[in-house]
């Protein structure tokens, strides 16, 4: 009788055999290899026969007899590759592969197959984009995140999981505060390697994008002084300022998002009305600058050093103890208030505290999705203060003028929540 059940995995292991030898025969012209796309397709043919024998017949030893005389055959292709120059070993790994692959299929395994193909296929893909990746990050970025790494996976786990301090201000968890650290440093090292992969150079746009996910200030700093060199170029340095801010107002919704939904869902809105209004006005300044200058962003200080950990720890600590102080004190007064002070040097800390007050709290979630706003809203009139300061005049027009439109936009947003 047909199984159909059967003949499909035996498609899905020929299918999947087919896209690596398919991969990897796009390299025959400039590399020997092993195999190409028949070779592939047939290597996970093999494995997933080898499979449903050992499943079916209880043969195993065949599939294991199989696997070896495979290896047996990569390595003679390896060594003779290898005597001609060529020492690379990728495409007798993917060999190996293909076969599990195949058998994964006939174990009844193919969306595990599937997707270990796929990542196969991703690293192949982008093998210059990892090469320049490796070249771009030095020996200290992977000692810290090496470094960040373990002592996150050894300290976490035996950081306790209690509230410290006199009530009602016991917020100090040790394990929620490393926690949100990790989250924090996993975001910023988005950017920093972004900035690292790309190069710090780039046209203003996309110095504003990378900007806004590593330091929105840094970005208005930099082009604020830079205006003052450069006055013609005014509204191109603003554009590169207001993505990043708007960038900034995006990544905020994420974090919190990350923390707790029902609070990113609160405050959508009025973040989204702000990141709305930065990119209408982003594109009127792009159609009017039509420049070709470019802009430097710097990846700065490893995210992932245990020193900058640290400092976060320390600052997230202490706007959660003054946010829990304000509100149980003054109310939701006091935590608009907490909010408006902690934005004015960063709002990390307290979207991520206010993330974990609703979860502790969900009935004050419109309270902490205003006390986020209003830090972004406080954030923002500081950057504007900067660049109107340090700024040519026809920045600090454009930035105010626009500054003004974006706290329009907020105080709407804010009352839809």
């Amino acid at each position: 009788m047909f199984d159909l059940d059967l003949a499909l995995r035996f498609a899905a292991a020929l299918g999947l055999g087919l896209l690596l030898g398919l991969e990897r025969e796009r390299k025959r012209d400039a590399e020997l290899l092993f195999g190409g796309i028949r070779t592939f397709a047939l290597i996970a043919l093999l494995g997933a026969v080898g499979a449903f024998i050992e499943r079916e017949l209880d043969q195993g030893w065949l599939l294991l007899i199989t696997f070896v005389a495979l290896s047996a055959l990569v390595i003679v292709s390896y060594a003779t590759t290898a005597a001609r120059g060529e020492l690379g070993i990728t495409t007798e790994v993917t060999a190996l592969l293909a076969f599990i692959v195949g058998a994964l299929c006939g174990w009844q395994k193919v969306g595990v197959a599937s997707v270990a193909t796929v990542v196969c296929l991703l690293l192949l893909t982008f093998k210059d984009f990892l090469h320049r990746l490796a070249r771009r990050v030095e020996l200290a970025d992977v000692e810290a995140t090496l470094q960040f790494a373990v002592i996150s996976v050894i300290i976490l786990p035996l950081l306790p999981n209690q509230n410290f301090g006199p009530p009602p201000i016991d917020v100090i968890n040790p394990y929620k505060i490393w926690l949100m650290v990790v989250l924090i440093a996993g975001l910023n090292f988005l950017g920093y390697l972004l900035v690292k992969v790309l190069g710090s150079e780039h046209g203003l746009v996309l110095t504003g994008i990378l900007g806004g996910m590593v330091s929105s200030t840094a970005v208005t700093l930099s082009f604020s002084q830079r205006s003052r060199q450069e006055p013609p170029l005014s509204s191109a340095f603003v554009l590169a300022i207001l993505v990043a801010w708007t960038v900034m107002f995006v990544r905020v919704v994420i974090m919190v998002a990350l923390v707790n939904r029902d609070l990113a869902r609160n405050l959508a809105p009025a973040l989204g009305c702000m990141a709305t209004a930065g990119l209408l006005i982003s594109f009127f300044l792009w159609q009017h600058s039509r420049v070709h200058e470019t802009g430097t962003v710097t990846a700065g200080a490893n995210p992932f050093e245990l020193s900058e950990a640290v400092k976060f720890g320390f600052l997230f600590g202490f706007v959660t103890v003054v946010a829990k102080a304000a509100e149980t004190y003054f109310g939701a007064t006091g935590l608009y208030l907490a909010g408006a002070l902690a934005g004015l040097t960063d709002v990390d800390a307290i979207s991520l505290s206010m993330a974990n007050f609703a979860t502790a709290n969900p009935e004050s979630v419109i309270v902490a999705a205003r006390t986020i706003a209003i830090a972004v809203v406080a954030n923002t009139l500081v950057k504007a203060g900067m660049a109107a300061f340090m700024g040519a005049p026809a920045l600090r027009r454009t930035v105010l003028l626009a500054t003004i439109l974006l706290l329009l936009a907020a105080g709407g947003g804010i009352l839809v929540v």
